[in-house]
């Protein structure tokens, strides 16, 4: 039986067909990954809008390695940014132990620029700015690094959607976070992201190797106004030197009256 040789044309062009597809499709993934990394965090950091100004007092608890503590108080005055190209202002003072009693940080948070902060020290009677080279050290001795402060903007970051997992009594968006500014101590972050009140329930910080650095843990959140949460308490542990920070906060108060000359260098000679 005569038969005639098969076309090859239609079946090539149906697997380049579907070659292309195949790209697509996985460049859409590539796009959807990051516009859904983006997104979830938008949603968490766009949901406490509208604050204006706070104040609140807190407790630092450090603890070494072998489990000794020592513990500080400070407050923490914070100034809303007018909009997301611009970052908050925040005035941190301490009021004890005696030996740093007044020590206060002053931070202007930017995007892309550099974060401008001012470090007083009473002792000495003198302002310290702090350079843009040194924000990822330690914040007076502590596991939160001057960074850690001024580096939560919403745009000072690219994102990427890992996964959604559970997080303890939550389900939990997972997104990794890449810094956009310059001289950030960290290659990358990856956060936690509930979907119930879309606040961050965990931060894994990696250093300049990419290795684990740090682990920041968020809980008690509580809201105020039907409207803002607030996490009262925040611990970060070092997972290469296994010392660890709690910041233990008391009730925030909002609208204090604060404006833009509580959050100014001259500001800073005005504490005590």
């Amino acid at each position: 039986m005569n038969s005639k040789p098969r076309n090859k044309l239609p079946e090539a062009l149906l697997v380049a067909a579907s070659l292309l597809v195949a790209a697509g499709a996985a460049i859409a993934d590539t796009e959807s990954i990051e516009e859904k990394g983006f997104a979830i965090a938008a949603r968490s950091d766009r949901s406490d809008n509208g604050f204006h100004n706070s104040l609140v007092e807190l407790k630092m608890v450090l603890r070494n390695a072998a489990g000794r503590e020592s513990t500080r108080s400070l407050a923490i005055k914070t100034l809303e940014k007018p909009n997301e190209e611009v970052g908050d202002k925040s005035l941190i003072v301490f009021d004890s132990p005696a030996d740093i009693d007044g020590t206060a940080l002053l931070s202007h948070a930017h995007i892309l620029e550099a974060d401008n902060q001012w470090l007083y020290l009473p002792a000495l009677k003198r302002t310290k700015r702090i350079s843009s080279v040194n924000k990822s050290g330690p914040f007076v001795g502590s596991e939160f690094a001057f960074e850690d402060f001024t580096a939560l903007e919403l745009n000072k970051f690219t994102y990427k959607y890992l996964r959604s997992e559970p997080c303890g009594e939550f389900t939990c968006d997972v997104v990794e976070r890449t810094p956009r500014y310059e001289h950030s101590g960290y290659t990358k972050q990856v956060s936690w992201v509930d979907q119930s009140i879309f606040q961050v329930r965990r931060v894994e910080f990696y250093d300049r190797r990419g290795d684990l650095l740090k682990v920041l843990t968020l809980g008690d959140y509580r809201q105020y106004q039907d409207r803002y949460w607030r996490a009262h308490k925040l611990s970060m542990v070092n997972m290469q030197t296994k010392k660890e920070t709690d910041l233990v906060y008391s009730d925030y108060t909002f609208g204090t009256g604060l404006d833009e000359g509580d959050f100014n260098k001259s500001a800073l000679r005005r504490i005590h």
